[in-house]
């Protein structure tokens, strides 16, 4: 007999052996007892939670002759022919998705159940389908006739149209625990005389994300040599990470050594770890440093304040689904933020490398960041032409980039953002992570406005703006010049711009000195579009009085 794989083997085919999705089969199982079923239901979750086994087992109740508590017996002609049964029809909508198949399944609906109670079509990946489709199968879905059950599957919920689902039961199948999994896999390999460590099977529930299907896929593929599976395999095999390199890179950050952290990151790039496994058990560690600090028995190290916004930045990383930057380098920037995060860094490596450099305190109450220089001998002595080297009036900046900013040069030089921090990892480390979780404001053909998300940041970055402006500059062949603003300064302008806005005062170029020759320098007064038409492009519809 040829080989099956486990997850085929192992699929339930009742309703109690289905594991990790109480309520819905208790909704189920009491809707069959009790005869009062819908025309049509819809199962929406995470891939391999069990969705298609469930509508397969709920299609085989329902044609049950001797159904007991809403459970198939199992043992009358319907249900040892369900497989061959012509009356269950199952479409997979990911390749038969257009208007045509639909018009055949319709066409087909009116014909009576051959040998069955119901007809059921089980449409799998519903959310597949084209919208011409959904169209021609909506009526039929309100009033199908009596002899006629619908089960649509999903992954993709957002994607099905709300007429689709106002005509549906809908029940959601969530991710399962990593209890339950590592439970039905020991008694798996109980049964197939599988070999493996605890700490394994715990590995590869952490790895399947609450998918059943995807665990005993994984399980199937270790199991192909006779030898005991560890943790270091399901590690190597899965591009998953040892809790030790996930300790090591904490560690990292607790003592501000970015050789270390670099080291280790270099090592889990290498060894191919995926990236979303290493964010979870980066953040799921974090967490427990969080509550330990809370418990008051972890006082050193990370401070609770950094914890929080680490593990929102890495979420937010997870959740992106479109990634324009590799992700490994957004997450090493993202740490590296938190590493030195309370000393000062130098301007530049001129600076770092004078012993006669001071870089002074050009913002209030800001935290700043400070890099030790080593092996200084001399006192470092106050310098004011090259204190004020970064200076930058962020007053004529916001203007002037108001004058003529536009949507388009917005999303234009945000694409290129992500462009230009790919750029500079191998150049200024320090830098990008300054610039790792910024966002572009507003832009004009000459000025931009950007955002960190942490606000003493944002004095920081103007700081170093010439050297941002060089290196930006130097990649795209352009003359911009940047300007950071905090949240507060920002919201202020906004105000500012929605006042002048409405008093009909127009934004004017004002000259801006360069810091060689301290000359004027003419920028022009292009008029670009109506101040009513820029103000809707930056900063949305809002009412003018």
């Amino acid at each position: 007999m040829a080989y099956k794989v486990l997850y085929r083997k192992y699929r339930p085919d009742d309703f109690d052996n289905v594991v990790g999705q109480e309520y819905t089969i208790k909704m189920l199982k009491n809707a069959i007892a009790n005869e009062k079923n819908a025309h049509a239901y819809i199962f929406t979750g995470p891939r391999g939670t069990g969705k298609t086994s469930t509508a397969k087992i709920f299609a085989k109740a329902l044609n049950c002759e001797n159904q007991k508590d809403g459970n198939p017996c199992g043992k009358c002609e319907s249900c040892l022919n369900f497989n061959e049964n012509p009356d269950i029809i199952e479409i997979d909508a990911a390749s038969n998705n257009g208007v045509e198949e639909i018009r055949e399944l319709i066409n087909n609906v009116k014909l009576v159940p051959t040998q069955s109670k119901y007809k059921i079509y089980i449409i799998d990946e519903v959310h597949m389908l084209s919208q011409s489709a959904f169209n021609a199968l909506l009526l039929t879905l309100e009033e199908p006739p009596s002899h006629v059950v619908f089960i649509l599957a999903t992954t993709d919920i957002q994607n099905v149209p709300i007429t689709i689902l106002s005509r549906c039961q809908r029940f959601d199948f969530k991710p399962i625990s990593k209890e339950i999994i590592v439970d039905r896999l020991k008694d798996i390999c109980q049964k197939e005389k599988i070999k493996i460590t605890d700490d394994a099977l715990e590995e590869i529930a952490i790895i399947s994300a609450g998918g059943m299907r995807d665990a005993l896929g994984m399980l199937d593929q270790l199991s192909s040599n006779d030898k005991k599976i560890t943790i270091e395999e399901v590690s190597s095999y899965f591009g998953s990470i040892s809790l030790e390199k996930i300790n090591n890179i904490i560690e990292s950050i607790e003592k501000n050594d970015v050789n270390k952290f670099i080291e280790v990151w270099e090592i889990i790039q290498k060894e191919g770890t995926n990236y979303s496994v290493f964010i979870e058990k980066l953040i799921e560690r974090l967490r427990k440093y969080a509550i330990q600090i809370k418990l008051g028995n972890k006082n050193n190290g990370i401070d609770y304040e950094d914890i929080v916004n680490i593990i929102i930045d890495l979420n937010e990383c997870l959740g992106n689904t479109n990634i324009n930057i590799d992700p490994y380098t957004l997450i090493e920037v993202i740490l590296l933020k938190y590493i030195n995060k309370d000393k000062k860094i130098i301007v530049d490596n001129q600076q770092e490398n004078d012993k006669n450099y001071f870089p002074g305190n050009n913002f209030e109450n800001k935290k700043v960041i400070e890099k030790e220089i080593k092996n200084t001998i001399e006192e470092p002595k106050a310098n004011k032409e090259t204190e004020n080297k970064s200076e930058i009036d962020i007053n004529i900046r916001i203007n002037n980039c108001f004058v003529d900013c536009t949507k388009d040069q917005k999303n234009n030089l945000s694409h290129k953002w992500v462009e230009f921090l790919n750029d500079i990892l191998n150049k200024d480390r320090s830098l990008v992570s300054l610039l790792a979780d910024t966002s572009i404001l507003a832009a004009s053909k000459e000025y931009a406005l950007i955002q960190s998300k942490t606000d003493s940041t944002n004095a920081l970055i103007n700081q170093q703006i010439e050297k941002i402006e060089k290196y930006y500059n130097e990649l795209f062949n352009e003359n911009l010049r940047f300007a950071a603003l905090d949240s507060t300064l920002w919201q202020k302008e906004v105000e500012k711009y929605r006042n002048n806005l409405k008093n009909k005062i127009k934004y004017k170029y004002i000259q801006e000195e360069t810091k060689d020759n301290k000359q004027s320098v003419d920028l022009g007064n292009n008029k670009k579009e109506s101040v009513e038409e820029v103000a809707k492009e930056i900063f949305g519809t809002f009412e003018i009085e």
